[in-house]
């Protein structure tokens, strides 16, 4: 399908404005955005729709239609409602870029653009994919009556296809499935999915993605894939799994779902444009408190804050700091602070990981490579304070995905405070996130969580010594009792992490590794000679509980 035979299709209220010379290009799709930098979600060919509400002034006309000339897409279709007219400045930025632009008059829904681009370009699949734009205008409508989400587009991959799919973000978090038989995929499986959906994006393989799990065969289709460095939407993007082996399909079938993931990623879009009023928020506490602004002024700034991120209630009893940062190893990388800020939010999002409940109470800023999410814990009944957000539980049911989602260039680290009950500790919240997570960082693993209960022992300490310092002091105590387990497989590291563990308790040590007391207070023996250090005295056994915690 070329845009000269959508101009001379009356029925679409197009007029030419510019880029005559172009018309034979090719359309492959069709996308509707108000974004002002929409790349993420564009892949080349499309026909993109905009209502112009992204156009504050002249200025920001040059750069929209730089990204849509550098993402390839075949063409602009501009409303006329919005500014009753299309501005000269972008008839002459798409000039200057090469950018056939069109006007589309006011009178004209985008959605009949949509159906017209979609039925042309899907040929015999034509139906099929006029019904799904029909959901989608249903999805996109405002009101009571529309707004059915994912799950309207998915609903219909159940009745007409017969096909259960569903709509997964990069923790495992189900956010869609197919209702037409009830069937709900286990957060194992979720979560198993989403790890082998980035596991394959890491390496570079173009989707549909197959894998099989307990039986099962599942492709898994990027929701979007934008130009830009992967690295900054891997972590944050949604799929789609489909419960069937796509590589059997005909070419037909491929398209009609690349085209259903087009619109779940407007979908997508809109829930973040949603956030943005959050967002905001987010960051002007986050540089109030920076700052050093006054409580009053801190505490006039959550009032506002509060009826947004928890409606209907009139006070938030306490509140919780989450700091997150992403780190690559090597060469030029993203900006860790966006990268960091969209993934905390889908973390957060995660009811098995964090209990956040509803998406309208997470609110996350971003600062320097840092991501900092501001949460309210509403009181929980009587009176009593709601409960805080566990380090530990925030971890367990979002590191394995993500960890492959990281590979081998990654790191993601968390630090999370304790509740505060007022602006006046706020500041102490978020230098104890920030101290939360350098603990993490200071520890192995490809996604590391710390809690505020850590701040209060030795391990606070820990990240501040120096690499040298502690490879020096580590090897000096356990390099010793290494090099003669490996000549004698004496198991001597082990029976030291376990004497310490036991408090020294001779009989509770021996117990737990089942051995007679006797045989243990050689092994002891055989440490303490090895390393000149005696395991009676509380200074050496601190140094050895310190070496085995840094190495």
């Amino acid at each position: 399908m070329r845009l000269r035979a959508l101009l001379e299709t009356e029925a679409l209220g197009l007029r030419l404005l510019g880029g005559e010379d172009e018309l034979d290009r090719p359309v492959r799709g069709v996308m509707t955005t108000d974004l002002r930098d929409p790349s993420r979600y564009l892949s080349g060919g499309e026909l993109v729709l905009t209502g112009l509400a992204w156009r504050h002034g002249p200025e920001d006309s040059e750069p929209f239609v730089r990204i849509l000339a550098g993402a390839g897409v075949a063409g602009l279709a501009a409303g006329e409602a919005e500014l009753s007219g299309v501005p000269d400045d972008l008839v002459a930025a798409c000039a200057r870029h090469r950018l056939p632009l069109f006007a589309v008059d006011e009178k004209v829904a985008f959605a009949t653009i949509t159906e017209h681009v979609v039925r042309q370009v899907s040929g015999e699949r034509a139906g099929d994919l006029a019904a799904v734009v029909d959901r989608h205008r249903r999805l996109m409508s405002s009101g009571p009556a529309g707004g059915g989400g994912p799950e309207a587009v998915l609903d219909l991959l159940g009745s007409d296809l017969d096909l259960r799919a569903w709509v997964l973000s990069p923790t495992g978090r189900q956010i869609a499935g197919t209702a037409a038989d009830g069937h709900q995929l286990p957060p194992e499986t979720c979560a198993r999915l989403a790890g082998e959906h980035l596991a394959a994006m890491r390496r570079g393989r173009l989707g549909p993605h197959r894998t099989r799990l307990a039986g099962t065969v599942y492709s898994l289709f990027p929701i979007t894939q934008g130009s830009r460095d992967l690295r900054e939407t891997v972590l944050s993007d949604w799929l789609l799994a489909v419960e069937a082996d796509a590589g059997e399909w005909p070419e037909e079938r491929l398209d009609l779902l690349q085209g259903v993931t087009q619109l779940i990623a407007v979908e997508r879009e809109r829930r973040d444009a949603a956030r943005t009023v959050r967002r905001r928020l987010a960051q002007e506490v986050l540089e109030l408190v920076q700052a050093g602004a006054a409580p009053a002024e801190i505490a006039a700034r959550l009032r506002v804050a509060v009826p947004v991120l928890l409606p209907g209630v009139g006070a938030a009893p306490q509140w919780q700091v989450v700091v997150a940062r992403v780190d690559w190893d090597g060469g030029e990388v993203p900006a860790g602070g966006p990268v960091a800020q969209a993934l905390l939010e889908e973390v957060l999002l995660d009811p098995a990981a964090s209990g956040a409940g509803p998406a309208d109470r997470i609110a996350v800023a971003h600062t320097g490579e840092e991501a900092v999410a501001l949460l309210p814990l509403p009181a929980v009944g009587g009176g009593a304070e709601g409960a805080e957000l566990g380090a530990q539980a925030l971890l367990d049911a979002v590191a394995q995905p993500l960890a492959r989602g990281l590979a081998d260039d990654g790191r993601l680290t968390i630090g999370v405070s304790a509740a505060v009950h007022s602006s006046e500790g706020l500041r102490g919240a978020l230098e104890e996130a920030r101290h939360a997570r350098r603990v993490a960082a200071a520890r192995t693993g490809r996604v590391c969580a710390a809690g505020h209960e850590e701040l209060a022992s030795h391990v606070l300490l820990l990240p501040f010594v120096p690499d040298d310092v502690r490879r020096a002091f580590t090897a000096r105590l356990l390099d010793p009792l290494r090099d003669y387990d490996r000549r004698h497989r004496a198991d001597l590291m082990e029976t030291l992490e376990a004497f310490l563990a036991c408090d020294g308790s001779w009989t509770r040590c021996a117990t737990r590794l089942h051995l007679h007391v006797n045989t243990l207070r050689y092994r002891v023996g055989r440490i303490e000679q090895l390393t000149g250090r005696d395991l009676s005295r509380l200074e050496d056994k601190l140094d050895f509980f310190l070496a085995l915690r840094m190495s």
